[in-house]
């Protein structure tokens, strides 16, 4: 996967190699899909929600230029891999999903294989997590139809965000840089993520 996959189509960071190469994959699929854990693209998890393929969680993770002392919050939990790559580059990882028998799930898979640095919560990630703000970076894995403005106001001045944007299916990924309290903007990536859910709609 590393080598076919992620430096074949240029992922150079090592730091974000070394954790795709550590975190083991197959732990965050469900059982049915593990033959499937390392292929080129993304999987079922359940409750019409993926895990995003192995090229796409590294050149997030790249983007988002996380430090070791970073404290980085995530939207869009899922099945837990994203937060555990996270969670081998930087100091402390803040994650949020709607779906909570997800959100259980990936929980126990993340204590389980020893993430202590990992806290997750179930709940509306539009809204983000006011009480551990602010973030040195957010990463988002599912797509609104707008930047979130309460993730802006969550991430430090100097901080990274890296985001999907868009209708279904037909998104730009952005990365977002705050200075000065305005964002700069760069498109990256056209993609395709699942929309982001909100409360609303889960009742």
């Amino acid at each position: 996967m590393v080598q076919q996959q992620l430096k074949a189509e240029g992922i150079k960071d090592e730091r974000v190699l070394a954790a795709m190469a550590k975190v083991p994959r197959e732990e965050f699929v469900p059982a049915d899909q593990r033959a499937g854990a390392y292929q080129d693209g993304p999987l079922p998890i359940g409750y019409d929600q993926t895990i995003s393929q192995p090229y796409i969680v590294a050149f997030m993770t790249e983007q988002l230029r996380p430090k070791p002392g970073d404290r980085v919050l995530e939207i869009g939990s899922g099945s837990g891999y994203q937060a555990a790559i996270l969670a081998e580059l930087v100091t402390e990882v803040y994650t949020i999903e709607i779906v909570e028998p997800l959100a259980k799930t990936a929980e126990a898979t993340l204590q389980r294989l020893g993430y202590k640095n990992v806290h997750l919560k179930v709940g509306d990630g539009y809204k983000g997590w006011p009480e551990e703000a602010p973030f040195d970076a957010i990463i988002v894995t599912c797509a609104p139809d707008k930047v979130p403005q309460p993730l802006v106001d969550q991430l430090k001045d100097g901080g990274r965000m890296v985001i999907p944007v868009g209708e279904r299916f037909a998104q730009q990924l952005y990365l977002l840089e705050k200075k000065n309290g305005q964002l700069k903007e760069s498109v990256t990536l056209p993609v395709r993520f699942v929309p982001m859910l909100r409360d609303a709609q889960q009742k």
